[in-house]
């Protein structure tokens, strides 16, 4: 019986939509950090979380804040 309530509460997830704002965030902050170099080499983790942060943060990157982790 408790592997039932955890299947419904996963689908209850699933249909959780999404909303456009985070989609719009999600997409200009991928476009962003391809046109910084962000996403041209992720060989290492560390730039893997650093593309990671710039698609998040995509505002700070087109004001020219540069970082890495």
């Amino acid at each position: 019986m408790h592997g039932y309530r955890a299947g419904v509460a996963g689908n209850n997830m699933l249909k959780r939509p999404v909303s456009l704002g985070v989609v719009l965030w999600i997409v200009i902050g991928i476009v962003v950090a391809a046109r910084e170099n962000f996403l041209y080499d992720l060989g290492s983790l560390s730039h893997v979380l650093s593309a990671m942060l710039a698609v998040a943060v995509w505002p700070l990157v087109a004001l020219d804040v540069h970082f890495g982790i």
